[in-house]
């Protein structure tokens, strides 16, 4: 977790004057790297099939192709090993640029590659909250929240906007839902019936 005065710039710039943060945190280095495993280990398998399938023994062939042809063609071909690849390098900048924040009013996400991306989702939103935590996250006591907000893929499957490998996964995972459960329930109270002192989020909410 991080202190105040340590929040990054990008969070200053777009929060509201009576917003206030609960929680920022960022991920631990090796477990955000691993989520690129999955696609790396497919690029190598890929890489892996051309060449001991066909560039290792295309030497030996008979009317061998000419290198014209042979090199723009497994350039292009070999594209998922090289991007596997590429993605690893992609991840290392994009892990100095990400932070994740729970406020008063909603979750802040901040990552980027080439320059800051920020993301943002009101607690209406939300549809749902897991927290997960992978036999590496559990050995480096971190844990990974995917949160829903109600899209989907192309194909139907739910989309989620997580934070990925933060320290005390469960903690934080409770202050999403406390706060989510707190400020509906402020939302969904008639004005008219609203006490005098409300401790709810238009009453400066403060949390317990």
């Amino acid at each position: 977790m991080l202190s105040p005065g340590s929040l990054p710039q990008q969070f200053i710039a777009v929060k509201d004057n009576d917003e206030n943060f609960i929680w920022v945190g960022e991920p631990l280095l090796v477990p955000f790297l691993c989520t690129g495993i999955p696609f790396l280990i497919i690029g190598l398998l890929w890489g892996a099939m051309d060449y001991f399938g066909f560039i290792r023994h295309m030497g030996n062939a008979k009317g061998a192709l000419p290198l014209g042809f042979v090199i723009p063609f497994f350039t292009l071909h070999l594209f998922p090993f090289w991007a596997s690849i590429l993605n690893i390098f992609r991840l290392i900048l994009v892990y100095k640029n990400t932070f994740y924040a729970i406020t008063n009013k909603r979750l802040m996400m901040r990552s980027g590659f080439w320059g800051v991306d920020f993301n943002a989702i009101d607690y209406d939103k939300i549809s749902d909250i897991q927290v997960t935590v992978n036999p590496l996250e559990n050995i480096l006591g971190v844990g990974t929240i995917h949160i829903s907000a109600g899209k989907v893929s192309s194909k139907g499957s739910p989309l989620t906007n997580d934070f990925i490998a933060v320290n005390n996964p469960y903690e934080v995972f409770k202050k999403i839902k406390t706060v989510m459960v707190d400020v509906k329930t402020d939302w969904n109270y008639p004005n008219k019936l609203r006490p005098e002192d409300n401790p709810g989020y238009n009453t400066k909410y403060e949390p317990r």
